[in-house]
């Protein structure tokens, strides 16, 4: 019994460590948002003695974050639904369809991922500004899909594939079109993973700041973490206006772990786990 207890402590207490460690810069950067400047200059350690929302209200207002955050919004929605129609029909196509080169063509698509894309980021500006994409929402949105689609039909392949390819053939004989079979079967099936892959890729393109960076070069066009960054230099000497932008950034991915924790270990453990 007491080895048992040994062993659970052994492991309780890292797991603790690490939370703290994980949890203590949000509760940090929560509490400077909430003083005032005169008293983080005086000490940006101790505890606030109230609430303040001002910082917050003209982070979102007079900086400009509430525009960035409906910028994002609209960027991430967008790129998340074509990534789950074009990885879903992708996935559907290489794991239940029988044609010739669909392997290599997996393979292709595997590739995708280990191509950073620092590797392919000057050329891709240059052809984004050849074809007036450059600073516009639908040429962001094709970034994204374009480096997060390998990921996406990796993995909506390797769920398909643990769905018995004889529902597929039941439903051919039954007369159903291929279209028919993704929409009616292989789509209500597919909502797991869906759901998994879409938090995901929601996270990936709500933080992410280089791809952004290169795309939307004016002020008005910003996503969330770009304007997030450019807070640093715009008010290093106002730290909790800063300290409010990165709230305001944070909050919604963390309410999204803390609701959908059991969908992103699902998303992430469905590579391994199916096929």
């Amino acid at each position: 019994m007491s080895r048992i207890r040994l062993g659970r402590w052994l492991i309780a207490v890292p797991m603790a460590l690490l939370a703290l460690a994980t949890i203590y810069p949000l509760l940090f950067t929560a509490n400077v948002a909430m003083k005032t400047r005169r008293d983080y200059i005086l000490d940006r350690f101790s505890l606030t003695d109230a609430l303040r929302w001002e910082n917050i209200s003209m982070a979102w207002s007079s900086v400009g974050m509430g525009r960035y955050f409906v910028n994002s919004l609209f960027v991430v929605t967008a790129s998340v639904l074509l990534l789950l129609l074009f990885g879903s029909m992708a996935g559907f196509a290489l794991s239940q369809l029988r044609f010739r080169g669909s392997s290599a063509l997996f393979l292709g698509c595997l590739a995708g991922l280990f191509i950073p894309f620092q590797v392919i980021m000057v050329p891709l500006a240059r052809i984004m500004a050849d074809t007036a994409l450059i600073d516009t929402y639908p040429g962001l949105i094709l970034v994204y899909v374009a480096q997060f689609l390998p990921f996406t039909v990796f993995l909506m392949t390797s769920y398909y594939k643990g769905i018995p390819p004889e529902i597929v053939d039941a439903a051919r004989i039954d007369g159903s079109t291929v279209y028919g079979v993704y929409r009616r079967i292989m789509l209500p099936l597919g909502t797991p993973a869906l759901l998994s892959v879409g938090i995901l890729n929601a996270l990936f393109c709500w933080n992410d700041v280089l791809m952004a960076l290169v795309m939307m070069p004016s002020a008005d066009h910003r996503t969330l973490m770009i304007g997030v960054t450019s807070l640093r230099g715009q008010y290093s000497d106002n730290i909790p206006t800063f300290a409010s932008g990165v709230l305001i950034a944070a909050i919604p991915v963390l309410l999204v772990y803390l609701f959908l924790q059991r969908q992103i270990a699902d998303g992430v453990a469905a590579g391994s786990t199916k096929g």
